[in-house]
Formats: structure tokens, sequence, C-alpha cells
């Protein structure tokens, strides 16, 4: 099936914002708070290889690298302008990472590659097709074993962050996310142990933290279950089946 030509948007949907998009994350939605509960959760080791998808500024990447010096870090965004913001603040900071230019469905990286892939903000920037398309390829890059952490928007925890989330539930784009879809499109494209680990609420509604994994090694085809997938949601296992 073809797929649907995308069009790029800036984080703030318009390109003349991208120079004030740091002093708007700290403002409305506890950025470093967030990002730094991200960056514990990753269990980052030396040697680690690690992908900030939709790397922005690099503030993420740079909490990274700190947090980790002997990790590999790599940021990729679609977005030149935003990425020469994320180049001079890395170069103030004097650290050592990659930045690369791209698209976080089509990722210019080969397979099990990355030891933690990390995307903060960015899910709700994509429609249903190019999520799904983007958990693929992190899913491709990850090693067996490998991790994806999240940091975006879901679904709402209480009658304020409900209110909040009416202003977005139908806009494709965010649409997934506050129906509480990550969890789920997630498993369907091949990760395991799947967890919600944190919500935060913020001016633009609940802001969750998930983890997920991809398996150590394929299921063999000939094996009783290749036919269904388990998400884990605490201690208690669902099979999707397939059929």
């Amino acid at each position: 099936m073809p797929q649907t030509p995308s069009k790029y948007i800036p984080a703030l949907k318009f390109s003349l914002l991208t120079p004030v998009y740091d002093l708007v994350m700290q403002l409305t939605i506890r950025e470093l708070t967030i990002k730094r509960r991200l960056v514990e959760q990753m269990k980052l080791e030396k040697g680690h290889r690690v992908l900030d998808l939709g790397c922005g500024t690099a503030t993420l990447t740079i909490l990274i690298k700190k947090a980790c010096p002997e990790a590999e870090v790599t940021g990729l965004d679609g977005d030149p302008k935003i990425l020469e913001i994320a180049r001079s603040k890395i170069e103030e900071a004097k650290l050592d990472i990659v930045l690369d230019q791209g698209m976080a469905f089509e990722l210019p990286y080969p397979d099990s590659y990355f030891d933690r892939v990390v995307a903060s903000l960015v899910l709700h920037h994509l429609t249903h097709e190019n999520k799904m398309r983007a958990f693929g390829e992190v899913f491709r890059v990850l090693k067996p074993g490998g991790e994806l952490h999240i940091a975006d928007f879901g679904k709402p925890h209480n009658i304020l962050m409900f209110l909040i989330s009416l202003i977005f539930r139908h806009l494709e784009e965010t649409s997934d996310n506050i129906r509480g879809l990550l969890h789920e499109m997630l498993c369907e494209a091949g990760f395991e142990q799947v967890k919600e680990t944190a919500r935060f609420m913020t001016v633009f509604g609940t802001l969750s933290l998930y983890r997920a994994r991809k398996r150590m090694r394929p299921i063999p085809c000939g094996s009783g279950i290749h036919k269904a997938g388990f998400c884990f949601f605490g201690f208690i296992i669902f099979p999707i089946l397939f059929y």
C-alpha cells in the first residue's frame, strides 16, 4: 500500500517560534523535571549507544550525555533550524554528540544498532500511520533487549486534565495519545514489557512516561505462540491474538 507523503511540522507549528522553543517548554511543562526523570529511567551504562529521536534543541540529548559521558549519543531531528540551535548548545557545553537530520519514520541507521532510543514530545506531532512507522523503525534499529523510552501526552487522569484534553482530542496527531492508545500501538509494533512509568500534569494536559523493550530473541516461527503478542499491564499479561 502506498504511504501518504508527510509534511514536516515544526515543534511549535510555526518556524518563526523555533527560536523561543526552550523558553516555551520551560514555562509550560516543567521540561527539565520531566526529562531528568526520563534519563533516570533509561538506566544508561558505559558504552551504550543512545538515540534521541526528535531531539529538538538538544536539551534532553545534553542531559543524556552528561548523565553518562561514556555513552555514544546521537540526536536526530527533521528541522534544520532547530538543529542549528542544538549544535550551538552542544558546542557551548563542549560535548561529543552527533546530530543528524532525518525523520522518525525513516531512520538512517542500521538494524540492531542502538541500546536505547528516547522520544520526548515527538509522537503527538505524528499521524497514526506515521506513529506506527516510527515504532517499526525504532524496533528495527534497537538491539535485542534494547529499550524505547517515551515522554509524551497521554490519557487524562483527572477531571482537570480531561477538560484540557478536549481541546486536542479530535486532532489526528494527538488523538491516539489522549485516548491512551500508545500502549496498544507499542505492543502491536512488537515491543514487550510496555509500561506507563509516570504521569505529570501540564498546562496542555497529562504527560506520560513509557518504557518498552525489544525482546531478546525472535519467537521461532514453529512455536505455538508466534501468532500472539504480549502486553504487560503491571503483573498481568494479556495475550493479543492475531487470528
